[in-house]
């Protein structure tokens, strides 16, 4: 036992030496998540941006004037005066959204078709940004809405009063830990942070190998020091060291962000902790299986960034396809992700971090495992 903790001593004191790589590598998640969290909506309290869009008027009738300028009064929009061609061409260049063109003869057909199934329908074109798919389902609700109000208008005698509108008003309420606004930092700290923290277990491994390069190895294996107390010690001191430098992201989201811990604070500190483990020993793993720092480095960045993406620390994994969703069960970041997820914004008690922590500790188990069996002693 004495050994062990020498052993480990000597990492961490090695490790936390080196303050301009700590500062760094607490410094670029904090940063990449608080950018992250700003794009998904940081401010809960903020409008969303309004959508730059053109419509083109071809049929200069009542009706498309008159649905040109509900849409002008729509919040959601900033409306755009272009000709076609140049419309056309602000959505090639990414400078707006879509381009509605409305066409020639819209303003007389579309109320005819309103009631008349048989009638022919006017066509209206949207060019559309194909990389702005979500904002297209908005862009296309909304014109509907306003096409609607705006053809049925004369079609019922309405004045300036008229209103054609949902007979109900929806209201949302966010299911998060009482009445509190959903945070996106909560999703971007803990996705941020189990990537960054699983790229300091690539150095983990890779030092093993460096370690066994220059003799190291060798010396203390002279010592009566066995081969698992040797690599024990060094996913130990890993494991640390990843604990650590976690709740020092964490405490700049509370601090910074206002990431707050609405479910169990033991629950979180058992997931970090557990998520520190699977760190260590996918380090060592990855070392065992690359053999050399070269080819470590290369297998370890694809594994990581694989592990990154299907656990959820990037986008949630709900947007996955379903069967892509039930796959990830089989891959330890999910764990993690969901469990930091569960302690935060989600408000859940400790029983909700305990299958999580159980799924970390059976990867990273199995991982040691594998590590030392596999390990080679000499390059």
């Amino acid at each position: 036992m004495k050994a062990l903790l020498a052993l480990v001593r000597t990492d961490l004191r090695l490790y936390f030496s080196n303050r301009r790589a700590i500062v760094i590598s607490l410094v670029a998640p904090i940063l990449i998540a608080g950018f992250f969290g700003a794009t998904l909506g940081g401010n809960p309290g903020k409008r969303p941006a309004r959508i730059p869009i053109a419509v083109v008027d071809l049929d200069k009738s009542e009706v498309t004037k008159a649905i040109v300028a509900s849409m002008r009064k729509d919040d959601n929009f900033d409306l755009r005066d272009f000709e076609l061609a140049p419309a056309v061409e602000q959505v090639r260049a990414g400078k707006i959204r879509a381009a509605v063109v409305l066409p020639k003869g819209f303003g007389e057909e579309a109320p005819r078709a309103l009631f008349r199934p048989d009638a022919a329908k006017p066509e209206i074109e949207i060019h559309v940004d194909p990389s702005q798919a979500v904002t297209m389902a908005l862009v296309r609700g909304l014109l509907a809405q306003h096409v609607m109000e705006e053809v049925a208008r004369p079609a019922f005698g309405g004045g300036a009063g008229f209103s054609l509108k949902m007979p109900f008003e929806t209201k949302e309420r966010e299911v998060t830990s009482g009445d509190r606004k959903y945070n996106p930092y909560a999703h971007s700290f803990a996705g941020m942070g189990v990537q960054f923290i699983l790229f300091s277990g690539i150095d983990l491994g890779v030092a093993v190998l460096l370690m066994r390069r220059m003799g190291l190895w060798k010396r203390l294996r002279a010592a009566p020091v066995s081969r698992r107390l040797l690599l024990g010690s060094r996913v130990l001191s890993g494991m640390i060291v990843a604990t650590v430098m976690m709740l020092g992201i964490y405490a700049a989201g509370i601090a910074i962000f206002g990431v707050r811990v609405d479910g169990s604070w033991p629950g979180l500190l058992l997931v970090i902790a557990a998520f520190g483990f699977l760190t260590s020993s996918f380090g060592l793993l990855i070392a065992s299986i690359g053999r050399t720092p070269e080819a470590t480095r290369g297998i370890a960045i694809l594994a990581t960034l694989l592990l990154v993406m299907l656990g959820g620390a990037w986008v949630p994994t709900f947007i996955f396809p379903e069967w892509l969703q039930s796959a990830t069960l089989f891959v330890p970041t999910r764990w993690a992700v969901d469990g930091l997820e569960a302690m935060t914004w989600r408000g859940q008690g400790l029983e909700t971090a305990l299958p999580a922590v159980a799924a970390m500790l059976t990867f990273s188990v199995a991982f040691t495992g594998i590590a030392v069996a596999c390990f080679r002693w000499e390059e």
